[in-house]
C-alpha cells in the first residue's frame, strides 16, 4: 500500500520569542524540521508534503527538493493545515502519517510501527499515543471497553476522571488518505478559539462508522513537542543523550556523556576516546582509535585513525592518521593535513597542506600554503600571505628546515631539503639543499650603555 507523509511546519512559534521561525531552531545543530523529514524520508513514502506559513521560504531552503510544499497563509488550526495538501494528496489511495515539524526527537521506527499497528487494525485513523507522567496540557486518549479509542478529550474539556488519564494525545497520526480528506471537509470551527482542529476528523470518521485506534509511543520523551525554549533545550539534552548512546554502543568511550555535544550526522570510529568538552559538529568523521578532547571543537573534519586532537579547534578540514593537535591550536577551513603531522601549541593552520611527517610545533601561523613532506616549522615561523589586497601561496618543499623567527614573505619557494635561518625575513625563493640567511650581520658596539644619560656606571 502507497505511503505518504503530511508534515506541520506552519506554526510561528510565538512562545520562542525569536526573529527565527520555529521549526528551524536547530537541536544538537540541525534545525528540527530537518530531524523530522530525516526519519520520514526512511519510510518508503510516495510523496511528502510540507505545510508551511511564516518563514516559508527559509524552511523551503533548509529542505530543498526532499518534498513539495502548501502554504498555508493564515494560521487557522491544525485540520486547516492539513487540508492545504489536498491538491498534491486528495483522492489518492494509500495511508498517510501526519507529523509536527516540532517533534525533533520522534523516530522513523515508531511511525513504522504506528502505520503497520493501523493497517492491522484496519483502521480509518490511528492515533499515536504516549503515557505522560505529568498529563496536564494535553488531550486525553479515552478509550472503549475493547480498547479503542472512545474519543479524545482536550484537557480544558476534561471531567476530573478524564484528567486523570495519563495516556495522551502526541499530534501523531495515520490516516487512510482518502478518509482523511473526506473528512477534513466537514470540520467545522465552532469553538472557544475559532480554529479548524484536526482532533475532530477523529471524531467525524468515528461518527461515519471508519475505525480508530490507537498506538502507543515506547517513550513519552520522543513525542516532545518544542513550543519554548525550556521544551527545545530539553529536546538537546534528549537527542544528545541518544547520539551519545548509539556511539557508545557502536565502541567508542564518552568519558562523560553529560559535557559532549556531537552532532547526529557524525559518524565515530570504535576504540575512538571523547573527552569532556568536546563538541563534534555536521558531517564529522572520525577513524578508529582517536583522541579527541577535552575540549576540542570539530566541526565538518574527515579525520583518519589514531589522531589526536587536544584543546583544539578545527573546521573543514581533512586531517590523517596519526597526527597530532595541539594543545590551543586552530585548523582552519581548506587545510589538508597529511599522515604523522604534529600541529602544536598556538599553531593556526588555514587552508593549507601539509605533507607526512611535518611539524609545526610553536606558535606558528601558517597560511595559503603548500607543505611538503619532513618539513620542520619551527617556533613563530609564519608566511606572509597579505599584502593588504591580495593573498598569495607559499611552497615549502620535502625536507625543509625552517629556522625560528623566520618570515616567509609569499609568493615564495623554499626548496627541497633548503635551511633558512632563526630571525630571517625571506623574500626570494630559496634553492634546494642551499641555506638562506636574511638578517643584518650582528654589531657590538662596546660601552654603548656606558655613554647613555641616566645610566649607572659599573
Amino acid at each position: 500500500m502507497k505511503r505518504y507523509a503530511v508534515v506541520l511546519a506552519a506554526g510561528q512559534g510565538t512562545r520562542m520569542k525569536s526573529k527565527q521561525y520555529k521549526v528551524l531552531h536547530p537541536v544538537c545543530g540541525k534545525p528540527m524540521v530537518q530531524h523530522v523529514m530525516d526519519q520520514v524520508s526512511k519510510l518508503g513514502v510516495e510523496k511528502t508534503v510540507t505545510v508551511v506559513g511564516f518563514g516559508a521560504e527559509q524552511v523551503k531552503e533548509q529542505l530543498g527538493a526532499q518534498c513539495e510544499y502548501a502554504l498555508q497563509e493564515e494560521q487557522l488550526g491544525t485540520a486547516h493545515a492539513v487540508m492545504q495538501a489536498a491538491p498534491y494528496l486528495q483522492g489518492l489511495e494509500g495511508v498517510t502519517i501526519v507529523v509536527c515539524g516540532d517533534t525533533p526527537l520522534i523516530t522513523a521506527e515508531t511511525m513504522k510501527a504506528l502505520v503497520e499497528h493501523h493497517l492491522a487494525a484496519k483502521a480509518k485513523a490511528t492515533v499515536l499515543t504516549a503515557i505522560a507522567d505529568d498529563p496536564a496540557g494535553y488531550g486525553r486518549i479515552v478509550r472503549n471497553s475493547a480498547g479503542g479509542v472512545e474519543k479524545i478529550v482536550e484537557h480544558k474539556d476534561a471531567n476530573e476522571e478524564e484528567r486523570a488519564i495519563r495516556e495522551i494525545n502526541t499530534g501523531t497520526y495515520c490516516f487512510d488518505n482518502q478518509t482523511l480528506f473526506q473528512a477534513l471537509i466537514n470540520v467545522t470551527n465552532n469553538n472557544a478559539q475559532g480554529e479548524y482542529y484536526l482532533t475532530d476528523v477523529i471524531e467525524i470518521i468515528k461518527a461515519g462508522g471508519g475505525t480508530v485506534s490507537a498506538y502507543q509511543a515506547p517513550s513519552f520523551e520522543e513525542t516532545i513537542g518544542v513550543n519554548d525554549r525550556i521544551a527545545l533545550a530539553e529536546a538537546e539534552r534528549i537527542m544528545r543523550e541518544r547520539i551519545c548512546r548509539r556511539h557508545m554502543e557502536n565502541g567508542v568511550t564518552i568519558i562523560d556523556p553529560g559535557c559532549t555535544y556531537i552532532s547526529a550526522d557524525a559518524t565515530i570510529g570504535r576504540d575512538t576516546v571523547i573527552y569532556p568538552g568536546t563538541v563534534i559538529e555536521g558531517e564529522t568523521v572520525i577513524g578508529e582509535d582517536c583522541t579527541i578532547g577535552p575540549h576540542a571543537e570539530i566541526k565538518n573534519c574527515h579525520i583518519g585513525h589514531r589522531t589526536s586532537i587536544r584543546h583544539s579547534v578545527a573546521h573543514d578540514s581533512e586531517i590523517g592518521n596519526d597526527v597530532t593537535i595541539g594543545p590551543f591550536a586552530h585548523i582552519r577551513p581548506l587545510s589538508k593535513i597529511d599522515d604523522e603531522v604534529r600541529i602544536g601549541n598556538f599553531v593556526e593552520v588555514k587552508k593549507s597542506t601539509f605533507g607526512k611527517g611535518s611539524k609545526a610545533s610553536h606558535l606558528s601561523y601558517i597560511g595559503d600554503a603548500q607543505v611538503g613532506a619532513d618539513v620542520n616549522l619551527g617556533c613563530g615561523s609564519i608566511t606572509v600571505n597579505y599584502d593588504g589586497v591580495h593573498k598569495y601561496m607559499t611552497k615549502i618543499e620535502d625536507g625543509a628546515f625552517i629556522g625560528c623567527n623566520v618570515n616567509l614573505i609569499a609568493p615564495v619557494t623554499v626548496g627541497r631539503g633548503a635551511y633558512v635561518a632563526a630571525g630571517s625575513t625571506i623574500t626570494d625563493d630559496v634553492p634546494g639543499r642551499a641555506l638562506a640567511i636574511a638578517r643584518a650581520r650582528q654589531v657590538n658596539k662596546e660601552h654603548y650603555v656606558d655613554r647613555l644619560p641616566g645610566t649607572k656606571k659599573s
